[in-house]
């Protein structure tokens, strides 16, 4: 599923191919897409740049017009040689934008819009994402007052936000909680300013972790799944998250999962390392989660 990581590697792959070319041809499934291309054509613009924000994608062309797409659970970005056959079918394409060399292809993005600069500034999502985690000038101040605004709420859901924190996904938001040793279902306000610290310096780093890059200039469109225990052994990638009854990897207690947040998303945590303290009261309403003393009993 794709996380800010994610999309911050398909900009910089997108940008990497396209940045500075002419478009020569541009196709979309999505109508208000073709009528803004009928009435100011996107062929003949160059591609000025890509960059991500958050979970959002950019793509900027001359002429004051920028494509804004978020992938949500199942979309897509693919880059292909001109002419090369692509990995998916073509009733899947929802944009393709065509350069002399390249062909940038958007497959079953679910949220596809064009807009100027004065537009973008107006939209409802974009302008008011948190701190980006992977931006080079995030602010750890602005983004600590934003998640203490939300004191009330379990810390799992907040890390969501994306007006909190810009890129953490549903994965990171339970590797993010078993590193730090914080229970995924703890309010928001029973946390220390340590806890907070550490929690938003840990989403930095794996975050920055999983964009490394050693292509220099090359286009490269994989590389290999999303990574937090730093194990070079494919299957061992994860610590808590999709390991629902297996082994914790630090003290062998068995991983629990339950769904958490208004999205029932599911959320992994280890009842040993990451127990509820006394102080750590869940939603009012909600079923207390499975702390120390109840291990084994799911």
């Amino acid at each position: 599923m794709p996380e800010g990581d994610t999309i911050f590697r398909s900009a910089r792959t997108l940008d990497r191919a396209l940045a500075g070319s002419t478009v020569v041809s541009f196709e979309t499934a999505y109508a208000p897409l073709a009528s803004v291309n009928d009435n100011t054509p996107v062929a003949g613009r160059t591609v000025e740049s890509v960059e991500s924000r958050g979970k959002w994608l950019l793509i900027h062309f001359s002429g004051d017009l920028i494509l804004v797409t978020h992938m949500l659970m199942s979309g897509s970005w693919h880059i292909y040689r001109r002419g090369e056959k692509w990995h998916r079918a073509r009733s899947h394409m929802r944009i393709a934008i065509a350069t002399e060399q390249f062909e940038a292809v958007a497959f079953d993005v679910p949220v596809a819009q064009f807009h100027t600069a004065k537009s973008l500034a107006r939209h409802f999502s974009v302008p008011k994402l948190g701190p980006d985690l992977l931006g080079e000038e995030f602010s750890t101040g602005e983004a600590i007052a934003r998640l203490r605004a939300h004191s009330n709420e379990e810390i799992a859901n907040v890390l969501l936000n994306q007006q909190v924190v810009a890129g953490i996904g549903n994965v990171f938001k339970s590797e993010i909680c078993f590193e730090c040793s914080v229970n995924p279902f703890r309010l928001v306000a029973t946390l220390s300013n340590d806890e907070v610290d550490a929690l938003l310096d840990r989403s930095r780093k794996l975050m920055k972790q999983n964009v490394s890059d050693t292509s220099g200039d090359a286009i490269v469109t994989y590389t290999g799944g999303r990574r937090t225990t730093g194990a070079t052994n494919p299957g061992a990638r994860l610590y808590v998250y999709g390991r629902r009854g297996k082994p914790c990897r630090r003290c062998g207690a068995a991983i629990l999962m339950r769904k958490q947040g208004i999205g029932a998303r599911s959320t992994y945590w280890c009842p040993m390392c990451q127990p509820l303290p006394e102080d750590g009261r869940t939603v009012e309403g909600a079923a207390a989660p499975i702390g120390r003393r109840n291990v084994g009993s799911q």
